[in-house]
């Protein structure tokens, strides 16, 4: 017996749909096919378990499982839940009739519940393009799928709710989200806000000039002076993102995992700091399978660069391109990663150079600040009569 479920394989921010076949036939013998990584194989182990402990088995004959397309590389747990509902159909265990209208996705923990997956959005918005008329998934994704309409989203907490509504057993509540409202309740809720800044009037004035042409800017002053502060409260001077560039935003995030339980739609413009000791690859994004790095996670916000010079030449370079294409031997991912560059520095290794109150204590001749090309901002000390 042959049955078909679907799910999905995201790449960069975009997903392509996934047809999960799951033959039941003569022998003992369990294959998976398709290009599957590690994880996606020792799904056995997890449907096995997770059936057992919920009074059902895996067939005791052979079962031949293909994902197609068969040249995309399967990644990831979140194939558990269609695998298992595929190998239940054969078995007469799931009704089979309506499987093409729904996405499944989900990773199996060994009692049956369901643990949250990534890149719930792009799955989401692929599924409706499709036409597909319901996605099941984890409830503690749910909220973000259900940002897209047009798709009936349901859910659930463990394979036995999962197995119910399939059936028609149970009536799994749909999760219903009002986009355009949770976008417009979100615009305005935001931790910090530009409009705490008590004085500094030619700082904050330049901010908004850059915030108003989208310009990139560098704060030079002492520790204390409040660079970092003001930094952080940028964000919220800035054009508030339409619907669109929400989305967009969303996505990114969603594959990256860095979506909260509960989440639906980054409404505000995001704020990435990341410390200067960090890689070029979590930067720019990568990694053996590509993923967004904190240039994309700051796409449509900004992006804080604070103590500059200590940022490796290298890190620094690779900020030159405003899209992230990732290449590997098959596939080339894109990411998006448009955004605003702030950074910020001390003047001199100690910080007080031309202070007002106190005393640079760096060696005499050796450093003043001077833009350059390179990481080495700080240069020969020119005293200034």
């Amino acid at each position: 017996m042959l049955v078909k479920t679907y799910g999905s394989a995201v790449s960069g921010i975009d997903a392509t749909t996934i047809t999960i076949e799951v033959n039941l036939g003569q022998g003992i013998n369990f294959f998976m096919v398709g290009l599957p990584d590690s994880a996606v194989k020792e799904s056995q182990q997890r449907i096995d378990a997770a059936l057992k402990n919920n009074g059902y088995k895996i067939p005791g004959k052979g079962i031949t499982i293909n994902m197609a397309p068969a040249d995309i590389r399967k990644e990831g747990s979140a194939y558990d839940l269609p695998i298992a509902m595929g190998i239940l159909a054969t078995a007469g265990e799931v009704d089979s009739q309506h499987l093409g209208d729904y996405i499944i996705m989900g990773e199996l923990s060994l009692d049956g519940s369901l643990n949250p997956i990534r890149g719930v959005l792009p799955i989401a918005i692929q599924a409706r393009k499709e036409k597909y008329k319901r996605f099941i998934l984890p409830r503690h994704n749910a909220i973000e799928a259900a940002v897209v309409d047009e798709l009936e989203v349901y859910g659930a907490d463990n394979i036995m709710e999962v197995i119910g509504l399939l059936n028609g057993e149970n009536n799994l509540e749909r999760t219903v989200v009002d986009t355009r409202k949770e976008f417009h309740a979100q615009l305005n809720d935001v931790e910090h806000n530009f409009s705490d800044v008590k004085g500094q009037e030619n700082i904050k004035r330049a901010l908004e000039i850059a915030a108003a042409g989208g310009h990139n800017a560098i704060l030079i002053g002492p520790p204390g002076a409040g660079k970092t502060m003001l930094a952080k409260r940028l964000p919220t001077i800035l054009p508030p993102l339409n619907l669109h560039e929400a989305l967009e935003t969303t996505k990114i995030h969603s594959v990256a995992g860095r979506m909260g339980k509960g989440a639906s739609l980054i409404a505000a413009r995001p704020f990435r700091s990341p410390h200067h000791t960090i890689s070029d690859v979590a930067l720019v994004g990568g990694g053996s399978f590509p993923q967004p790095g904190e240039i994309s996670l700051a796409h449509n916000g900004v992006l804080f660069l604070d103590e500059l010079p200590e940022f490796k030449r290298t890190v620094l370079e690779v900020m030159r391109q405003p899209m992230v294409t990732i290449s590997r031997a098959k596939s080339t991912v894109d990411y998006p990663a448009s955004f605003m560059l702030i950074a910020s520095m001390n003047p001199c290794p100690c910080g007080y150079y031309n202070h007002l109150e106190k005393e640079c204590v760096c060696a005499p001749g050796v450093y003043m600040v001077e833009a350059s090309g390179s990481n080495q901002l700080y240069k020969k000390k020119i005293v200034i009569q």
